[in-house]
């Protein structure tokens, strides 16, 4: 590695983190604005809010990473232009494309390290951090789940009319068991609940109705019916499989999304889009990060007799712009309307065909 990419890699590291810095002061101290209210009004002490920053705040720069190399790679680039160290570094014989290589250096730096902390370190702070906003920021202490159809087990359905979560109770229950296509048997009650001392389900004013084995060898009817006032029943589910599903996925592991996707699929359970797409775009994020440090290169490259506020300014609209189309696909995805896949790598798609287009024509 020459000294030109040491020099390079350490200011662009360096502003990196500086600005996510510098962006998460600012966003924490608007967030500790809007959320004060809530803190006084919930009673909680300082080690509690601090806790919950603490939680807050990788979650944060997770969600900045490919933003912020961008700003930093525009501003370190524009400042070298102005100082024309770009085109002393180019009349020495090293070509543009040679010179990108302390650029892509960094980016394989900060997306490796992003895609490890947001695939697997972050979400587990996560889950703490979305407790406690689910507990005292939002309106979300009780809710109702209604017409609750999944299938437990291999030929095995389940169905609930209604669920609340405050109180763990489920109305109107029934439990189908089918051998090659047929129904063997069916239980049923009022309600569902669980009992918290036995970690069981207490099945209330129930009745099962099994099928005969003689029924399928004769023809002959032959089911016959028990019931009883109560029951209890050791189902594979349990009331987490009915919590809220706010933003579940941001406090899953890449391997935990896997498991909760192929879950809810053989459940045949709703919901599955909002978690495939958050799986597909972790994978595209660290790809992300090296587009738009290529971007950040081309336009901020060439010395500007204006100094470097217009290449800093294109820099910012330039993220807004890739900020608000990956908004919308990722809002088209979890609606249903665009694959997944396509939310998550359309932006990378677009902003790649963006990025040879300015490579091809911006003079440099």
């Amino acid at each position: 590695m020459k000294i030109i990419d040491r020099y390079i890699l350490q200011r662009v590291l360096s502003t990196f983190f500086f600005v996510m810095l510098m962006l998460t002061a600012v966003i924490v101290v608007i967030t500790i604005t809007e959320k004060m209210d809530a803190f006084a009004r919930n009673n909680l002490s300082t080690a509690e809010v601090l806790g919950y920053y603490i939680d807050f705040i990788p979650w944060v720069c997770g969600q900045l990473a490919p933003i912020t190399v961008f700003i930093a790679t525009v501003f370190v680039t524009s400042r070298m232009a102005a100082h024309t160290e770009i085109i002393a570094i180019l009349s020495s014989g090293t070509s543009f494309n040679r010179m990108l290589l302390p650029y892509f250096i960094s980016a394989t730096l900060i997306a490796g390290t992003s895609f490890y902390f947001n695939g697997w370190v972050i979400p587990k702070s996560n889950r703490s951090r979305l407790a406690f906003e689910l507990k005292y920021l939002e309106n979300k202490t009780s809710f109702d789940r209604r017409n609750l159809h999944m299938q437990i087990a291999a030929n095995v359905n389940l169905y609930i009319q209604s669920y609340n979560n405050n109180t763990e109770i489920g109305y109107m229950f029934s439990l189908e068991r089918f051998e090659n296509g047929k129904l063997m048997e069916k239980l049923t009650a009022d309600n569902i609940q669980w009992d918290t001392a036995k970690n069981k389900w207490k099945l209330k004013r129930w009745a099962l109705r099994k099928i005969d084995a003689m029924f399928e060898q004769t023809g002959v009817a032959g089911s016959y019916i028990s019931s009883g006032e109560v029951m209890d029943t050791s189902l594979v589910i349990k009331p987490d499989d009915f919590e809220n599903e706010t933003r579940e996925y941001d406090g899953m592991t890449i391997h935990e999304l896997d498991e909760t996707i192929a879950k809810k699929r053989f459940r045949g359970l709703s919901g599955i889009e909002f978690l495939e797409t958050e799986k597909h775009i972790r994978y595209a994020m660290p790809f992300t990060t090296f587009i738009l440090v290529f971007i950040g290169v081309i336009v901020s490259s060439r010395k500007s007799r204006g100094g470097t506020g217009f290449q800093i300014a294109l820099g910012f609209l330039m993220a807004f712009i890739f900020i608000l189309f990956f908004t919308l696909a990722r809002t088209f995805s979890e609606a249903g309307s665009v694959s997944p896949v396509v939310a998550a790598w359309l932006p990378n798609v677009a902003f790649t065909a963006i990025s040879a287009m300015l490579y091809k024509y911006i003079p440099r």
